[in-house]
């Protein structure tokens, strides 16, 4: 069967295929266009992984400072589950480490726009720049003081 059609029809089928292909060592005629494309987005599904957590991380911890009347043990309790979750990425996956400062500071204005949907809140009360460092962000006891 062609490999094209394959990853294009099934792909888990396709998966199966060339996992197969490497399991006996039959790489001459390995998918590697494919599976080079898949490799990378696998690289970048772990990426986004992270910024989908430390966006819902932020989102609260901006809802906690600045809705002080409404806080909840719903937020208290997505605030420490995305924390445990951001902590278990970065140990399984070490190498975001290094992309964890950058990606705080774009993932902030996401946050933002983020918390201004689901509050009705304006853009203008939040910082431009991230008040919260990574430090505080992934201390279990810190909590923003309320506005």
């Amino acid at each position: 069967m062609d490999n094209t059609y394959l990853y294009n029809t099934d792909f888990y089928a396709w998966t199966q295929y060339i996992k197969n292909k490497i399991a006996n060592h039959t790489l001459s005629d390995l998918d590697t266009k494919y599976l080079l494309e898949e490799v990378e987005s696998m690289g970048i599904s772990e990426l986004k992984e992270l910024e989908s957590r430390l966006e819902v991380l932020l989102v609260h911890l901006l809802k906690w400072q600045y809705q002080k009347n409404l806080i909840c043990n719903s937020w208290k309790y997505t605030i420490k589950e995305q924390r445990n979750k951001i902590k278990r990425r970065l140990k399984k996956t070490p190498s975001l480490k290094s992309k964890f400062d950058n990606m705080l500071r774009y993932v902030y204005e996401d946050a933002i726009i983020a918390t201004c949907k689901e509050t009705g809140l304006e853009e203008e009360i939040f910082p431009n720049k991230n008040p919260y460092t990574k430090k505080n962000i992934m201390d279990d006891t810190f909590y923003p003081l309320k506005n």
